[in-house]
């Protein structure tokens, strides 16, 4: 039997004893054999006994520094090792990096081909003999390859009509080319008249909104290496000339597209096909897949955006901001610039770590900043001191270390010594009297033969088999003698504490480490926990959970000699209130329904025999003494409350000792309102009832007025047509008839008639 190797924090580490066989005391379990170097000593364990195993490091390759002129160079040592560590113990070794002189450089220029930039285009294209001879300063192997970009081709970003998509741009401007995401120029090449050529070319284009298509860009030529050409040993560099901000991951959405960029390579024809299919990449996926390629960034931007460009620097492994000039004239200085700054700076890390590993970098150097993730160093001469710790056991794990931006990596295996590196007392199986002949020794420790169990193999399990001895010993079928005892023969013999202590019960569920303490004694020092099983069995006149009280209630007691007024009991010296009422003395009860609405019933029968409670006044309310005054004595609030016949009753309470008593003062005279009049209510009713009937009367012989009124006009309308119509004819009879008529007079003539004589 062996055991894994423990550690205690702050690298105080423990050992292990594998050879003295009565080690353990009765009761004691193996594990006391690991422990630290002193504590094993004190125990007895002489130090030739003791096994302290230490890391190892095995370096497997470590080809020295060097550069030749084929550009194959050596810029970091060494190049593997091994690790065999000791969970908890760190090991520490060495990485040098040195920066070769002359080491190959690949710069990608990718230029930002809205129409802003028409005057940037014009200078770009003479810069290649200038770009060329900034570049042979730092290497006689350079080569430079040329991409642009503008935006995705879609509303709102880029204008859908058809005609502006052949010409984005101005009416006036003869030489555009159609709106486009972003378009590979030239691979890389050692030639600067192909450059001149290529760039030559171009021409501006258009787009609708500010922030460009630079991260769509700046992905593909990441990810796309056979198409750009880059040089698995070079110097990686992308250079970004712009005037504008930068769509990201999210902004797609505006234009309905919803996949996210899958940082894959989509070029076809040397154009990014995906660019209106897919999102814009995140700053993350982008950072990742820079560090992940070794490419280091130059952002070359004018002023008006440089803070924008220095924020996503931050974020973007081995990059420089640059400041260009509103026409880019100064492009090949600021790259010169640039490059000098990343190139003097070390910055060494790892890729993803197993779990349970730290590591920690601190570069030897002037200027150099230690870190758990990175060491960085501003000098191209450096030395890293890196250690490694591994917290628990593992096996063949292993991560990679490397230089950002440069293609030399270190790489770490690790495992871990979690078994016993021991020797037996003698051959694996032979019988040993320290195992009682039934089991052989393995580090010090007994490993029984088949139906013998025990810590020295001490009980013959017989016709039983284990697994029924072993459930015994397990409470409630919990952990076996809840991991503080060993299961013998069916039962329980115990471990001892770490205090040394014993734990006891038939489970070995009781130990006296976990009684409470006070004064940072156990039980306050007045007795063992003993037979309680965790809980302090107090000396008499002493008292709580550790015994940290006197037997007294000298505190709780109250002016008028009771304990805690009744309301609650003492202990520790201190009431413990019950109702909500309050310490220190369970008086007031801020809570509690207030005493002037719950007693008024009680008030009502007490003080004028009335009320609900009239019958059984002296049942329901014997907790309350009361007494009728003129004028109270009473220091408490006074109370005003309603009774049952609508009188104002005027009292007082004071609570007596327990948590419902009282003493009342009433006020003799209730304050009742005044009996009803009566006779005025009487003849008040018949007055308004005698007037609501003439009101009635004179309303209807209105409304038959009206009614009246309405049908005599219509009547003297009818009699007036009826006359008119009679007049009529006898006018007409006149003229029918052929009687001469020699004379006739009208007597007279009004409204209704007219007599006229006539004689023959």
């Amino acid at each position: 039997m062996c055991f894994k190797i423990y550690y205690e924090e702050e690298f105080s580490f423990f050992f292990l004893l594998p050879f003295m066989q009565n080690f353990t005391k009765a009761g004691e379990q193996d594990a006391v054999r690991c422990n630290t170097r002193a504590n094993l000593i004190r125990r007895g364990c002489k130090e030739n006994e003791i096994i302290s195993p230490l890391n190892k490091l095995n370096i497997a390759k470590d080809d020295p520094l060097s550069a030749s002129e084929n550009g194959q160079v050596v810029q970091m040592r060494p190049q593997k090792i091994d690790l065999d560590l000791r969970p908890g113990l760190p090991v520490s070794f060495n990485v040098s990096f040195k920066a070769a002189e002359g080491h190959p450089v690949d710069l990608y220029y990718l230029m930002d081909l809205s129409y802003s930039m028409k005057d940037d285009l014009a200078n770009v294209k003479v810069l290649g003999t200038d770009l060329f001879a900034a570049l042979r300063k730092i290497t006689n192997h350079a080569r430079i390859g040329f991409g642009a970009f503008v935006d995705k081709t879609v509303l709102p970003y880029t204008n859908t009509n058809k005609e502006k998509l052949l010409k984005p741009c101005d009416e006036n401007d003869q030489q555009c080319q159609a709106a486009f995401g972003y378009r590979h120029v030239l691979s890389l090449t050692p030639n600067k008249n192909d450059f001149e050529a290529e760039v030559k070319k171009q021409f501006i284009s258009g787009n609708l909104d500010s922030p460009e298509g630079s991260l769509d860009a700046m992905m593909q030529a990441a990810v796309c290496e056979d198409k750009i050409g880059w040089n698995s040993n070079s110097t990686r560099l992308i250079v970004l000339t712009t005037d504008a901000g930068f769509h990201m991951a999210g902004d797609g959405k505006l234009a309905g597209i919803l996949e996210p960029n899958d940082e894959q390579c989509h070029m076809e024809n040397n154009l990014y096909v995906k660019s209106t299919e897919m999102d814009y990449p995140s700053v993350g996926q982008l950072a990742t897949q820079l560090e992940k390629n070794r490419i280091q960034t130059i952002f070359a931007v004018t002023q008006n955006v440089e803070s924008v460009y220095k924020e996503l620097s931050k974020m973007i492994p081995k990059s420089e901001v640059g400041v260009l000039s509103s026409d880019s004239k100064n492009v090949v200085e600021l790259i010169e610039k640039a490059y000098n700054a990343l190139s003097s700076k070390v910055t060494i890390t790892h890729d993803s770590l197993p779990e349970n590993v730290r590591v920690v970098y601190r570069p030897i150097c002037s200027h150099g900043e230690k870190s758990e993730n990175q060491g960085v160093c501003d000098q191209v001469r450096v030395i890293f001191e890196i250690t490694v710790t591994a917290d628990l056991c593992m096996e063949n794990k292993f991560f990679t270390i490397s230089p950002r931006g440069i293609k030399d990596t270190l790489t770490v295996t690790i495992n871990t010594t979690c078994k016993c590196q021991c020797d037996t007392a003698g051959p694996i199986g032979d019988p040993h009297p320290h195992c009682n002949n039934s089991g052989s020794i393995s580090c010090g420790i007994c490993r029984c033969n088949k139906g013998h169990v025990g810590q020295f193999c001490n009980c013959k399990i017989g016709d039983k088999d284990e697994h029924t001895l072993r459930a015994s010993c397990q409470k409630d079928n919990g952990t076996e003698c809840e991991g503080r005892g060993d299961c013998v023969c069916g039962r329980c013999e115990c471990h001892n504490t770490d205090s040394g202590s014993q734990y006891y019960g038939p489970y070995c569920e009781c130990d006296d480490d976990h009684c409470e303490k006070f004064q940072n004694q156990q039980c306050g020092g007045k007795r063992c926990c003993g037979t309680c099983c965790g809980k302090c069995d107090c000396n008499p006149g002493f008292e709580g959970s550790a015994c940290q009280c006197k037997t007294s209630d000298e505190a709780c007691r109250t002016i008028n000699n009771s304990v805690c007024n009744g309301r609650g009991s003492c202990k520790c010296n201190q009431c413990e209130c019950r109702g909500g009422y309050q310490r220190p003395h369970c008086l007031e009860c801020p809570g509690c329904t207030d005493p002037c609405q719950t007693k008024v019933n009680c008030i009502e029968c007490l003080g004028f025999e009335s009320g609900p409670f009239k019958k059984n006044c002296s049942e329901a309310c014997k907790t309350i003494s009361s007494k009728i005054v003129e004028k109270f004595t009473f220091t408490s609030k006074e109370c005003k409350q309603k009774d049952s016949e609508g009188c104002w009753m005027t009292f007082k309470l004071v609570q007596l000792v327990g948590e419902d008593n009282y003493e009342a003062e009433i006020r003799k005279q209730r304050e009742c309102p005044p009996p009803p009049n009566f006779i005025a209510i009487i003849g008040g009713s018949i007055a308004a009832v005698a007037l609501i009937g003439i009101l009635l009367l004179m309303l209807i012989k209105l409304l038959l007025y009206m009614k009246d009124l309405k049908e005599f006009k219509k009547f003297e309308n009818e009699k007036k047509k009826s006359k008119w119509a009679e007049v009529r004819h006898h006018s007409e009879l006149f003229v029918q008839t052929e009687i001469a008529v020699t004379h006739f007079r009208l007597v007279s003539l009004d409204s209704d008639c007219v007599v006229v004589l006539v004689s023959c």
